[in-house]
């Protein structure tokens, strides 16, 4: 992995460049939860034309699955945008991710698992924006300040060379992304959740809010 590049000045120099052009490109944009969502359709919007690719087979029951899905919709309802936002949901199939991570039910989060699961949904997403001769594709997910936002830009960088979409490096958490995602989510009234959504993580917290209450 390459190290120490600073992902946010690559998404403003990109940024930069489509100005110069004076055009509106096509980007599909993975998202893993609405909350998450929120600050990087405001910070993108002014400048592409966005697509946001619900893909997440990850999530442990499908009662989650929609209720995550239904907010990431309304949000793209709801949000003032200069450029329109369209929503696009790709399948929900667990059983393909719980066939990735076997064997790895056991690794910490932010660990081997993690990996895999980033791979398989953005693998997913450069398909999709493949598919539909978009100009870019890049995910939500380094908004989190628990997501390796230097993986993720290396699995992306893979991933464009393999379907030929060009991959927009980001670290949204960057410039108060990550608090403003917060501020929108309580503007918005969204669903915030304290796992990331497969049945380990929900584990961790779960076990991780018994030991802070002993």
């Amino acid at each position: 992995m390459a190290q120490n590049r600073n992902y946010q000045k690559e998404s403003d120099a990109i940024i930069e460049g489509v100005l110069r052009e004076g055009k509106t490109p096509s980007l599909l944009l993975h998202a893993c939860c609405a909350p998450c969502s929120s600050y990087c359709l405001e910070y993108l919007s002014d400048y592409f034309s966005i697509t946001l690719y619900y893909y997440n087979p990850n999530i442990g029951s499908e009662e989650e699955y929609r209720h995550r899905c239904a907010e990431a919709q309304r949000l793209v309802n709801s949000l003032p945008v200069k450029n329109p936002i369209h929503f696009m949901e790709g399948k929900y199939e667990p059983e393909r991710y719980y066939e990735a991570v076997s064997g790895l039910e056991q690794e910490p989060e932010g660990g081997r698992r993690c990996e895999v699961c980033f791979r398989l949904r953005l693998s997913e997403a450069a398909k999709a924006a493949g598919e539909g001769n978009f100009d870019y594709f890049t995910t939500t997910l380094s908004i989190s300040p628990l997501k390796n936002a230097q993986l993720l830009n290396e699995i992306g960088k893979e991933l464009s060379e393999e379907y030929g979409v060009d991959y927009f490096y980001s670290d949204f958490k960057k410039k108060g992304g990550y608090q403003r995602s917060i501020e929108l989510s309580r503007e918005y009234d969204l669903y915030r959740q304290n796992f990331c959504g497969c049945i380990f993580s929900k584990r961790d917290a779960l076990q991780k809010a018994k030991e802070e209450i002993h």
